[in-house]
């Protein structure tokens, strides 16, 4: 051990924390577990001398130590052989848009489909026994990680879900099955995944693909409740919640949220009608995402998110952007696609970047400046990124600060109002820091003329 190594309380703590639940699959003991914090976020819970163990494993295995192998070290050592290294996308052999074919897939999904059908695929042609992945529950949770050993079972899973999730019991259950598993995540639990590989050999033999999800940011559980709060339903009620109803009509970016209520009662609202509905705006973000800067899983054998660009963003059957390092992988879709069971075209590293325009620059630009702005103690994060001087327009920085800070207090904001049964007060907030926000990001609403003098400051 040395003073360098860390604990789960203080990754906790320090808000660096995405709840992966790494630490408890390889190094919980006795009544170690995640459990819900006040934010809304899966946390370590367990007895104070698991919770505030320094370990040199502990450094090693978290996704946000400053001590753990970072994205490009791992990609290094694992697709070595790619032959493309972009500085926002990674090591890939090859890229491409487009969606899955084969019936039933692009119908089921939020996006192309394509998450799912590489999953099944991987299922069908016997290369996993089981995929990870996220599915609805009924035990006092929305959603949770479950192995599915059948493609029916997998389809269960389809769809995006803006809810928190831990691995800790799917990562326990690999450990004590023998058997070839895939593993899908966004960009942090596909890195905590890796990092579990290389310590353990077990994980190492068992874990055989990965599928990564291009990632924004986390969400926490307020914000379904919140969701629904406005919808008119008591979040206790909530029975199942879809995040991303799919609508071949309309634009894919068009996002419809949609909650059942226990008594079979079913409320639906455009997500630019909720307070919260604008993702860049950052209401209930896990902060620790505040300090990530992987965009599209470059740990992964293979990362999807959706094509958020012309003419794909408009068509609301959905399309998806995949980025491939895997050559099992690649040869999967090669074969699919001679054989018309995917419709794919290849693009190049800007394509990509281009369709993921905002998160890259949140991550990159934003990143560097809220490093310079992280004050206090505890863990620092140390990231691929370096702090910024901050030389950039003064209107790009309130725009950060104002993520910030919507991130900050909405939590508190929505479980004041909770408890003083108030929709408005919560509205009242919301309403406020989306008009600043509106103002600084986009240039409309009342506040559009006072930040247009800042254009180009």
């Amino acid at each position: 051990m040395t003073a360098a190594d860390i604990s789960p309380r203080e990754m906790a703590d320090a808000g660096l924390c995405t709840g992966c639940g790494a630490c408890v699959a390889a190094l919980g003991e006795g009544r170690a577990r995640l459990a819900w914090a006040r934010d809304g976020q899966l946390k370590p819970a367990g007895p104070p001398e698991w919770m505030d163990r320094r370990t040199p494993a502990l450094s090693r295995l978290c996704p946000f130590s400053p001590q753990a192998r970072d994205e490009t070290q791992i990609a290094r050592a694992r697709f070595g052989d790619a032959p493309h290294d972009d500085p926002f996308i990674g090591r890939y052999r090859e890229a491409w848009v487009g969606y899955a074919s084969e019936p039933g897939y692009r119908e089921r999904g939020s996006s192309g489909g394509m998450v799912s059908w590489v999953a099944a695929e991987l299922l069908r042609l016997g290369m996993v026994d089981a995929v990870a992945h996220v599915a609805p529950a009924r035990d006092g949770r929305l959603f949770r990680y479950v192995l599915a050993r059948g493609i029916d079972h997998l389809n269960q899973g389809a769809k995006s879900r803006y809810y928190p999730v831990e691995m800790s019991q799917v990562l326990a259950e690999i450990a004590h099955t023998p058997g070839r598993y895939a593993v899908i995540g966004v960009p942090c639990f596909i890195k905590a995944v890796q990092l579990l590989r290389e310590s353990d050999p077990v994980f190492m033999r068992r874990i055989a693909f990965t599928l990564g999800l291009v990632c924004g940011h986390m969400k926490s559980r307020h914000l379904s409740e919140s969701f629904a709060w406005q919808m008119g339903a008591e979040p206790d009620e909530m029975e199942s919640f879809e995040f991303r109803l799919k609508n071949p009509s309309r634009p894919a970016n068009w996002y419809t949220a949609q909650v059942v209520t226990h008594d079979g009662a079913v409320r639906q609202r455009d997500w630019w009608h909720l307070a919260g509905g604008d993702w860049g705006s950052g209401f209930f973000q896990n902060a620790a995402c505040d300090f990530c800067d992987d965009v599209v899983a470059e740990t992964a054998d293979v990362s999807f998110g959706d094509a958020w660009i012309e003419p794909y963003a408009s068509d609301g059957r959905g399309t998806n952007v995949v980025v491939v390092r895997s050559a099992a992988v690649s040869r999967l879709l090669h074969d699919a696609l001679a054989e018309g069971r995917v419709n794919l075209q290849g693009v190049d590293a800007e394509f990509v970047r281009r369709t993921q325009a905002a998160g890259f620059r949140q991550r990159r630009e934003g990143l560097a400046y809220r490093l310079r702005l992280r004050h206090g103690g505890g863990v620092r994060p140390v990231k691929r990124v370096a702090p910024g001087p901050g030389g950039f327009p003064m209107r790009r920085r309130l725009i950060y600060r104002c993520r910030r800070a919507i991130s900050r207090w909405s939590v508190p904001a929505f479980l004041i109002a909770r408890r003083l049964r108030s929709r408005r007060l919560f509205l009242s907030w919301a309403g406020l820091m989306i008009t600043i926000y509106d103002g600084l990001a986009y240039s409309r609403g009342p506040l559009r003329r006072v930040f247009g003098l800042l254009r180009g400051r």
